[in-house]
């Protein structure tokens, strides 16, 4: 399963259910994207010749974030970019996240391993602004529309 979470034209998250399986390479994100995501499925013996990639400066303008979900049960909150909630998903073990655009919050519904990889360098108190999270009587899940 792919999920695109979609708020007024505005792609917030991808999420790649840990049943998702296709022979090959696909690509989720759009070239332009800070952080690509992508998912590869080859065949035993299947080979990538060695490579190195080139120095090349990059623009980020903001931090994107990709979640696995090693182990547990996580609520993800999505707020679109003025802060106001959207809506909510669970995410599994070995489901993965990009969180593109817009806020999150989470809630961790059992203990939870999770890895995390984002850009850096990590900026400290410049990197995020804290803002108030939905009241539990208000999470909604599914595609409730925005």
């Amino acid at each position: 399963m792919i999920e695109k979470i979609i708020c007024k034209n505005t792609l917030l998250a991808i999420i790649i259910g840990n049943s998702h399986c296709k022979e090959g390479i696909e690509f989720f994100t759009d070239n332009d994207f800070s952080q690509q995501l992508g998912y590869m499925n080859r065949s035993e013996g299947y080979i990538i010749p060695p490579h190195k990639h080139n120095l090349i400066e990059r623009k980020v303008m903001f931090t994107q974030e990709v979640l696995y979900i090693k182990s547990g049960k996580v609520r993800v909150d999505f707020y679109d970019l003025e802060q106001n909630y959207f809506e909510s998903r669970l995410l599994l073990p070995g489901d993965v996240i990009l969180l593109a655009s817009g806020g999150h919050g989470f809630k961790m519904l059992e203990s939870t391993e999770m890895i995390e990889v984002k850009q850096g360098p990590f900026c400290g108190d410049k990197d995020k602004v804290h803002f108030k999270m939905i009241a539990e009587e208000n999470i909604k899940f599914g595609n409730n529309g925005c």
